[in-house]
């Protein structure tokens, strides 16, 4: 009997060695896949989203810079590692990644939280304090932990923009696997804004989520830990595996990355206390299937914003926020990143004619 392909959110159970699966067994086709980067920093957004404090520099500034090395993961691990940390709660336990050593924000999954409100937070050199949870996004499985940074040297993270990831290039796990803390894997990106269906830390309601895919081991208790490129920077936080079988959950080389810009996006939503609605569109459709790009609007819902900027059945959406859109998975993850309110350009093609139009997306 064929095995299903599950999906795993990665934080580890302290009662169980096995992580949380968060959807049906699925076929043995992969997920969707998105190769176009469609980085977030450089997307339209309303006045309220600052993404001046980011972190997010634009050259690389890791280790590696300048010179080549004999031994370039153990480089990345030596820069990185003193960055991520060891999340503990009641129930479990995942990683983190400092991302404001001033202010003291870890970065860390949702689901590794839950429903926590207090932290155990533990440090490469042993060091544990405790941490407040700020805030948690489910839609993207994000959340943001506070510790006092006067009680531990906080070495801040660097984040690489997503237009930065390359398929095939280095990339260095680090993170706490079953427990075993500041653990370096390595391996590749296998894919860039690769449309995970199955995205979010709430299995009853999952959302499209565009994530970096790489082959790197990760394993369950990785979960909001690193993931590196040979600069030393962080290009994504690791949330997910793909694993066969209902009892054989370890690693299998498909894990799941939410990339930096949506960490560091949603991340300062939360802090700044920011509404995390997910925004609406208002249509439904297909990716068609004769190797058109685009997302086929097949219905739009009465007095949706979609309708109400004058969105037809039968539309092709091949841009949304100037970002070019692949596939209609596509569209939904770039919309949910969006905000209720917020005011987009799409551009469309209808009968062979190339049309624009400002959509004001509404609350899902």
């Amino acid at each position: 009997m064929a095995v299903g392909v599950l999906a795993v959110l990665l934080a580890a159970a302290t009662m169980v060695s096995a992580g949380i699966i968060i959807g049906d067994s699925l076929n043995d086709e992969p997920v969707a896949t998105e190769t176009v980067p469609t980085p977030i920093a450089d997307r339209p957004v309303s006045s309220g989203d600052d993404t001046s404090s980011s972190i997010l520099p634009a050259d690389p500034v890791g280790p590696l810079t300048g010179e080549e090395s004999d031994e370039p993961v153990a480089d990345v691990a030596d820069a990185v590692s003193p960055s991520v940390v060891l999340i503990r709660t009641s129930d479990g336990q995942g990683s983190g990644i400092v991302w404001d050593a001033e202010e003291g924000y870890i970065l860390t999954n949702d689901h590794v939280t839950g429903d926590a409100s207090a932290v155990v937070v533990q440090f490469g050199d042993g060091n544990r304090i405790s941490g407040t949870v700020i805030g948690g996004d489910s839609a993207r499985d994000i959340a943001v932990v506070q510790v006092d940074p006067t009680e531990a040297d906080l070495v801040q993270a660097v984040f690489a923009p997503t237009e930065t990831v390359q398929v095939g290039q280095l990339a260095v796990a680090i993170g706490s696997p079953f427990g075993l803390d500041q653990s370096v894997t390595a391996g590749i990106v296998s894919a860039v804004n690769r449309i995970n269906n199955f995205g979010g830390s709430d299995p009853t309601n999952p959302v499209d989520v565009e994530m970096i895919q790489t082959d790197a081991p990760i394993n369950p208790g990785n979960s909001g830990g690193a993931l590196a490129d040979r600069d030393g920077r962080v290009i994504g936080m690791n949330t997910q595996i793909r694993t066969a079988g209902n009892d054989d959950i370890g690693n299998i080389g498909i894990g799941f990355a939410v990339p930096s810009d949506t960490i560091v996006l949603i991340a300062q939503r939360i802090v700044d206390g920011e509404s995390l609605d997910l925004a609406h569109l208002g249509v439904s459709g297909a990716t068609p299937t004769d190797g058109t790009v685009g997302a086929l609007v097949q219905s739009v819902v009465s007095d949706a914003p979609a309708d109400n900027a004058g969105l037809q059945a039968g539309d092709l959406i091949v841009s949304l926020g100037g970002e070019l859109i692949s596939s209609m998975a596509e569209l939904s993850a770039e919309v949910k990143l969006f905000r209720p309110g917020d005011l987009v350009q799409v551009e469309l093609l209808r009968d062979g004619e190339r049309l624009e139009t400002t959509v004001t997306l509404g609350s899902n």
